[in-house]
């Protein structure tokens, strides 16, 4: 398997198709990471004015460093975190051992296409109630590919053009859906789009890939 952030292994099939990404489960560092979320999110909605913080900190400060004590050297780790099913756990949009992913669970299906449901909450508000539009991006440049993975290619990001067609609002279900469209050569053409559940368009976008499994010509 190359080492590029957009592979992503068979995670296992569904009646509605083949989860791509590895979901949530009740393992420790998944329980771990899930409560370093509530975290986060209850930091950002708390009241500054009566929630003992200086405690707080003194405790964070304290599970910080117990966690550091138990870290492995970088190098170590980070290849570490590429085997099995590591390379879609730690990403900062469908790992589930990632305290910034939301997590989002992406779904393969048989006509091409990659699409996960996910509820986006204060830690990623860019205009008040809404979704910072660089999360949006990133959300579809990583949808867009596990699209062209699922579809049998494989390589980095060259360029996106992203379309904010209206705010994207926070605290309700947004389906992100990708799917490769063509490719020529070492390129690779990809679309995507986040939805709300009842289909109103949010954010479209079209993606350049160069695809590292075609030889350049020399």
């Amino acid at each position: 398997m190359s080492h590029d952030p957009k592979v992503r292994p068979r995670v296992g099939d569904s009646p509605d198709g083949t989860v791509l990404t590895s979901a949530p489960g009740d393992t420790p560092v998944d329980r771990a990471t899930a409560a370093a979320r509530r975290v986060v999110d209850a930091l950002l909605r708390t009241d500054r004015a009566n929630a003992n913080l200086d405690r707080v900190a003194e405790e964070l400060d304290g599970i910080a460093d117990h966690l550091e004590q138990h870290a492995p050297a970088v190098a170590e780790r980070l290849v570490d975190m590429w085997h099995g099913e590591g390379v879609t756990r730690h990403d900062p949009v469908t790992g589930p051992e990632n305290a910034l992913a939301p997590p989002l669970v992406l779904t393969g299906r048989a006509e091409g296409s990659v699409d996960g449901v996910v509820t986006l909450t204060i830690p990623y508000q860019g205009p008040p109630g809404h979704v910072h539009g660089g999360v949006a991006a990133q959300l579809l440049d990583h949808t867009l590919g596990v699209a062209n993975t699922w579809a049998g290619c494989n390589g980095p990001t060259a360029q996106l053009n992203v379309r904010y067609h209206r705010p994207t609002p926070l605290f309700v279900p947004l389906t992100v859906s990708g799917r490769m469209v063509s490719r020529e050569g070492v390129k690779i053409n990809s679309v995507g789009e986040i939805r709300t559940a009842d289909g109103t368009l949010c954010v479209s976008v079209e993606g350049l890939f160069i695809d590292k499994t075609v030889a350049r010509p020399r």
